[in-house]
């Protein structure tokens, strides 16, 4: 999952799946133009958009369980499962097959076999693709406070026992401990809550960084030259 802010400059494009892929990554389509867009970009690339200067601004996602995440917001919305639609939504159902090995479903132009086809990495970049970094979700179980330079910016990403990385971006603050859930320490003795937008104290606050997981086969065919952290 990527998450886009969809207004643009005063337009709210409207999005939808179009069926295609480049290099296994999904093309999107909005419902104005018919353009195609670049899920792992955030612009257009085909169609009467291309060179009109559009890039959605990126936001953050975390990889969870509902357990976990209803604990930290009590008060969320969730989607109705009653879609209309006689399907099993249930967890791992509509792709059992798909996940039971690192097979790939369609090829790509180069794979790279320092990880598992399907390994999850979370995915960091810039506005250069030179810049792209993907770290090892197993790395970062074992790694809980990880900092670390995506093109000139430093970010920290703290990782929770279950598996949940959250990316922040740092201004010369280094996080030396965290009690895996909601109190970070820097190395002042200064403490920061984790929220989903920021670390914050009383005086200042870290923003998060625009991050998601992917996997490995895919992050890798979209961006060949990344850095790869395991």
């Amino acid at each position: 999952m990527v998450l886009y802010e969809t207004h643009h400059k005063g337009t709210n494009h409207q999005l939808g799946t179009s069926g295609f892929l480049y290099r296994s990554n999904k093309l999107m389509y909005d419902r104005a133009t018919s353009s195609l867009w670049s899920t792992l970009h955030g612009k257009p690339v085909i169609g009467p958009l291309v060179g009109k200067k559009i890039a959605l601004k990126r936001r953050s996602v975390v990889t969870t369980t509902w357990g976990e995440w209803l604990k930290r917001h009590p008060d969320t919305t969730v989607l109705s499962l009653k879609t209309g639609h006689h399907r099993d939504y249930g967890e791992g159902v509509a792709y059992q097959d798909y996940f039971a090995d690192h097979r790939l479903m369609f090829e790509t132009p180069q794979q790279d076999t320092r990880l598992p086809n399907k390994r999850e990495v979370v995915a960091l970049r810039t506005e250069d693709p030179k810049t792209a970094v993907a770290i090892d979700t197993k790395f970062l179980r074992n790694t809980p406070i990880y900092h670390l330079k995506v093109g000139g910016d430093s970010v920290v990403i703290l990782t929770t026992q279950g598996g949940e990385s959250r990316v922040y971006q740092t201004s010369g603050q280094t996080i030396r401990s965290w009690n895996g859930r909601d109190t970070a320490t820097d190395q002042t003795g200064k403490q920061w809550t984790l929220r989903e937008d920021a670390l914050v104290n009383s005086n200042s606050k870290l923003p998060r960084y625009p991050s998601h997981q992917s996997f490995w086969f895919g992050w890798y065919a979209q961006f060949p030259k990344t850095r790869l952290i395991k």
